[in-house]
């Protein structure tokens, strides 16, 4: 792959966590999708805009901003080339012929100076080696004038999946995660250092508005707690024990997302999130 310089994760995104998320992204797209509208809202995305998605996975939100931008083009970007292949296969079945998907890293990619107007991103941004320089990047893309808006995890404690997977210590090594600041999903928690890391890195107006959504994470508790222990922080942890904490593990997990089911036993977890928004000077 050309251009990357955040190797580790460019090894993870290409062997099993990618072929994982590629394997089941009409899942993740149930537990994340209720974030679509308010970020493409927040994109002021319509006409012709010409659209970058950051970290644009299997595509669900490259194909919405097509679809918002009939007279534009999206480009959807991402380290993943599973996940890539996942995205033009769906894209090309639904029809939507004003996108692509290229394979890169947003931190170094050599993007056209001023080729777009808004950069958008689900869950694509937190595992930047070098944020400032990432969003540097990314700013530099944009035109005078264009929008950056996009979805971060907040605070580990605000989100339910991870007080189901910290319902699991004990048994396996959860240890404490999630701390603002630190490299890793929520690398981008703390809304000072999301302010300062976008200042720094050349934006203005930077906006952050706290955003909540109820994912569904599978049909009855039994299935959730299989899926959330086969992602890659559950695999990491079950790899760490023997059969019978694993076991143990699965029982005590599906016991606590019995709390989250709803009536029809699909099992719902809020997820807590940041909005964020910011302009590339006009000047």
């Amino acid at each position: 792959m050309p251009d990357v310089v955040n190797t580790e994760q460019a090894q993870a995104w290409n062997g099993p966590e990618g072929d994982h998320w590629a394997r089941h992204q009409d899942r993740w797209n149930a537990v994340n999708q209720d974030f679509n509208e308010p970020l493409l809202d927040a994109a002021g995305i319509t006409g012709a805009h010409r659209v970058l998605d950051l970290g644009c996975g299997s595509g669900q939100t490259t194909r919405l901003a097509a679809l918002r931008a009939p007279r534009g083009h999206a480009v959807g970007l991402d380290l993943s080339g599973p996940m890539l292949a996942a995205a033009r296969d769906r894209a090309e079945r639904e029809g939507i012929a004003n996108l692509s998907f290229v394979q890169g890293d947003a931190q170094v990619h050599p993007f056209e100076a001023d080729s777009y107007d808004a950069a958008i991103s689900r869950y694509g941004v937190m595992f930047f080696a070098d944020p400032t320089a990432a969003f540097g990047n990314v700013g530099r893309a944009l035109r005078p004038g264009g929008r950056l808006a996009f979805v971060c995890p907040a605070e580990a404690s605000l989100n339910d999946w991870v007080m189901a997977i910290a319902s699991l210590r004990g048994l396996l090594p959860v240890g404490d995660f999630g701390a603002p600041g630190l490299p890793g999903m929520f690398s981008l928690a703390a809304p000072d250092r999301i302010r300062a890391v976008l200042t720094t890195a050349g934006f203005t107006d930077v906006g952050v508005q706290q955003v909540q959504a109820d994912g569904t994470w599978g049909a009855d508790a039994e299935d959730a707690a299989a899926f959330l222990l086969g992602t890659g922080p559950g695999r990491h942890l079950l790899e760490q024990a023997d059969a019978t904490a694993r076991a143990r593990a699965h029982s005590t997990l599906t016991a606590h997302l019995r709390h989250h089911e709803a009536a029809d036993g699909t099992v719902r977890l809020r997820s807590t999130s940041w909005l964020v928004t910011a302009d590339r000077p006009a000047g």
